[in-house]
């Protein structure tokens, strides 16, 4: 799970590498080579059943994937328009989001110290977004940032209810769905190509090294990890993101998004380690 976090958190110094893809053109790629991989990987893992699964999965396995495309496509365009640092921390809400969404539409319940993280998570994302506002940025990135947390929420509850009602959906295909989708949806927006040799080899690697085999391996990890352990190695991808932007992109982040980000990433790691202490 380590290994996922740090491989997911490539995408920013990496997209930093380009030298003449634009935004959709980078999104298209990255998807195409996503779902190539993992039209050779997944028979490796599931055999030739894991088509089957994809035939047979019914409406929400297809919603799942359209969550999966929203992600993918949101994710490398806020990367193409906003810093590093924005996208990431933006995404680390992902958890609350998740947790507010189920209680809203399929009836969880939180505990104190969940809506006490949401409130102190939000508080880090309006002090983050407010120091960008007043200093007149553009804030479109960060909005297309913020359809990433809210299409993975979507997603997990969309999974929760269909386990709910005695249906599983498997989410690795469910990703191939979305890669998928998400390719059919940006090849208009992504002509005519400008992507360089370099740049089709970047987004090669990113949809088989970030993406691809990351995803198969944290869907193996949640079958032996505990969810709060998972969920908090998967913040260190946020961690990880910043600091290779900053060493390999000389992207420094900004004072109000370190403080933003340092109450969101504690919000969400006090509300896991307590959590935690709890089911031991």
């Amino acid at each position: 799970m380590l290994a996922v976090t740090f491989m997911w958190s490539i995408a920013g110094v990496v997209t930093r590498q380009l030298e003449s893809a634009h935004s959709f053109e980078v999104t298209f790629w990255r998807s195409f080579f996503t779902a190539i991989s993992l039209l050779i990987i997944l028979p490796l893992f599931q055999g030739r059943s894991v088509f089957v699964k994809i035939r047979r999965g019914g409406f929400s396995l297809w919603l799942s994937g359209v969550c999966w495309a929203v992600m993918f496509t949101a994710f490398m365009l806020a990367l193409t328009m906003t810093t590093v640092a924005n996208v990431l921390v933006t995404l680390a809400i992902s958890p609350l989001a998740t947790a507010l969404l189920a209680t809203l539409f399929i009836g969880h319940r939180l505990a104190t110290r969940t809506w006490l993280a949401i409130a102190l998570a939000g508080a880090g994302i309006a002090w983050m977004y407010g120091g960008q506002l007043a200093l007149g940025k553009d804030m479109s990135g960060t909005l297309v940032a913020l359809c990433v947390p809210l299409a993975s929420a979507a997603n997990w509850t969309v999974v929760q209810n269909s386990r709910a009602l005695g249906t599983k959906i498997d989410l690795v295909p469910a990703v191939l769905l979305g890669a998928l989708i998400s390719c059919l949806l940006t090849l208009p927006l992504a002509t005519p190509f400008n992507a360089t040799l370099h740049d089709v080899s970047l987004l090669a690697m990113l949809g088989l090294v970030q993406l691809a085999i990351p995803c198969v391996l944290a869907v193996m990890c949640a079958g032996v990890l505990k969810a709060p352990e998972v969920a908090l190695l998967g913040l260190l991808e946020v961690i990880f993101g910043i600091l290779l932007a900053w060493l390999g992109a000389g992207e420094v982040p900004g004072p109000n998004v370190l403080a933003g980000g340092t109450l969101v990433i504690s919000a969400l790691l006090i509300n896991e380690l307590i959590g935690w202490r709890q089911k031991l």
